[in-house]
């Protein structure tokens, strides 16, 4: 699944222009695996996920991360956005058998995070 926000952030304890209040359009990425395909050859409703997904990450668009839990403590870099994320979305997931493989966070074209417990 591939959805984006729009948030704006600064990374305290950077010694460079990043420490300064800039934005990104993130691209968000998650991506499942599923012991096994259910009757009609699904591991998980793409729906469902896309709506899981978007509720994780709609908080975030048009805001400052840095005025929100848990990034008002937690630096909000690429890294801790992908780890926050991974979380959350598989809590929403809950006891399916389906679980979260991984959480890309992309900052722009050039960089990204792929975080994999």
């Amino acid at each position: 699944m591939h959805l984006h926000f729009d948030a704006a952030h600064s990374l305290r304890g950077y010694q460079g222009k990043c420490e300064k209040l800039h934005g990104h359009r993130y691209e968000v990425v998650a991506g499942l695996m599923a012991p096994h395909l259910n009757e009609i050859g699904l591991a998980y409703d793409f729906l469902e996920l896309k709506k899981q997904l978007g509720e994780v990450i709609s908080r975030f668009d048009h805001n400052n991360l840095n005025e929100m839990s848990p990034f008002d403590k937690l630096n909000p870099s690429a890294e801790n956005l992908a780890s926050y994320i991974y979380g959350q979305l598989q809590s929403a997931i809950g006891k399916s058998p389906v679980k979260v493989a991984y959480i890309e966070v992309w900052e722009s074209p050039e960089n990204r995070v792929v975080y994999r417990p």
